[in-house]
């Protein structure tokens, strides 16, 4: 077993030996479903059974998917590493025969495999029984690996924001612009075609729909295997950025000391 395949084992048995906080986050996952699945139930038949072109039945399919993805991930990742390295702990890391960033990607990936099934369980779960089955087969099936796709996206891209606390000893101000980011140029709360155009185009130009948008789309019905090659696209870039960004950091840190 590789030293990476190693970290994602060790991420996967670190939250299945620590279930609690995971259990919480499920808990409050289904609350956020039937919340925002009843809403914009609520107002899909106030226009006349649809919004933008995802009946009531489609968007709870979303929301249940977009939540799904983000919720995969550690809250505050950004901010941990952020801490980790303003502090000098992640220092040890580098000692490694490894390339300390890329072992903690894949650790992050093994955590974001239990976290990801739990939430989708869940997911599953609630969506059939407030709206029925997928709306489309075929695009379900899709939305599974895209959902996997936007957990690594995300875990890529929270290393490549977290890597500012090479220079700024903390990344709290990173962790909160990302979020900001994620919830609405993701698509976590709203479908992108619901934006005004010109705030759509910027969602797309952007890697967060990767994120949300794309396994929640799929999973609302919508057939369009596109978004996974674009998922893999921005998943390269990001995953190049933050190894970048951390090998820059490095550099800074053995050149200063700290």
């Amino acid at each position: 077993m590789s030293a990476y395949a190693a970290g994602a084992v060790a991420g996967l048995r670190r939250l299945v030996a620590s279930p609690g906080e995971m259990v919480a986050r499920a808990c409050f996952y289904g609350v956020i479903i039937g919340v925002l699945s009843s809403l914009w139930r609520a107002a899909a038949e106030a226009n006349g059974g649809a919004i933008v072109g995802y009946s009531a039945a489609a968007i709870t399919w979303y929301i249940a998917f977009s939540e799904a993805a983000v919720n995969g991930t550690k809250f505050r990742l950004i901010e941990q590493i952020g801490t980790e390295i303003g502090t000098g702990a992640f220092a040890v890391e580098m000692l490694r025969p490894v390339r300390a960033v890329s072992f903690r990607i894949a650790g992050e990936l093994g955590d974001g495999v239990v976290r990801l099934s739990a939430m989708v369980g869940a997911g599953v779960v609630l969506a059939t029984l407030i709206a029925g089955p997928p709306p489309h087969a075929g695009a379900f099936a899709l939305a599974l690996p895209s959902a996997f796709l936007a957990i690594a996206c995300n875990v890529a891209a929270q290393h490549a924001f977290a890597a500012l606390a090479f220079w700024q000893h903390e990344a709290k101000g990173a962790w909160f612009l990302y979020q900001k980011l994620v919830f609405v140029l993701g698509g976590m709360l709203l479908p992108l075609q619901i934006f005004p155009s010109w705030l759509e185009s910027a969602a797309w130009a952007a890697p967060f729909w990767t994120m949300s948008y794309a396994p929640a789309r799929l999973a609302a019905g919508f057939a369009e295997p596109l978004l996974l090659l674009g998922q893999l696209g921005w998943l390269l870039v990001l995953t190049a950025g933050a190894v970048a960004a951390f090998a820059a950091g490095e550099r800074r840190m053995q050149a200063v000391g700290s």
